[in-house]
């Protein structure tokens, strides 16, 4: 999956669905289930997505900050459009969904910057000339890792700007 089509896909998705809330378009998703994850710990596995007799379900950590929960919510619903057919094979490894650095989890990531995250919006924060790379981030109530791949996608797209730091997929790994 390249970059413009996932770009492409998540404005499709926003666009019939009238919404950027992953919470809103899970519920919205025809076969698509938000799964109770109230026994996860705290402290580890934040979420997974998996397709069991052709129902998508998706579970996000519940004693997380609800900022974070939504940008899990994104990756997971990045997972079932990017990757249902892995989805459909095995659930996606529990401990190994936000440690792994591979393309899965990158795509996953895009997918959720794009589906989250306005382009005019973050672009007029950019351009507002009295913030910092970590201050658009915290004003988007996001981790400012899980922002580079938002600006990632903008650079991707003809935007001229410059990413301060590196794209990492292990912001979202479980803390110890």
């Amino acid at each position: 999956m390249t970059q413009l089509q996932t770009f492409d896909d998540t404005q499709k998705l926003i666009q019939k669905y009238g919404t950027r809330d992953p919470f809103e378009l899970i519920d919205a998703l025809p076969s698509t289930k938000l799964w109770s994850a109230r026994s996860l710990d705290a402290d580890g596995l934040r979420g997974f997505a998996t397709i069991v007799n052709r129902v998508r379900y998706i579970a996000v950590n519940p004693h997380l900050p609800y900022e974070e929960q939504r940008v899990i919510a994104g990756h997971e619903l990045g997972h079932i459009f990017e990757h249902s057919h892995h989805l459909r094979c095995q659930a996606m490894q529990d401990f190994d969904i936000y440690q792994a650095t591979g393309r899965l989890e990158r795509e996953a990531n895009f997918f959720a910057a794009d589906l989250l995250l306005d382009d005019e919006e973050v672009l007029d924060l950019i351009h507002s000339g009295n913030t910092d790379f970590f201050s658009v981030a915290k004003e988007l109530r996001i981790p400012a890792p899980f922002f580079a791949f938002k600006m990632y996608s903008l650079i991707r797209r003809g935007e001229h700007l410059q990413l301060p730091v590196d794209i990492d997929n292990r912001f979202l790994r479980a803390k110890h």
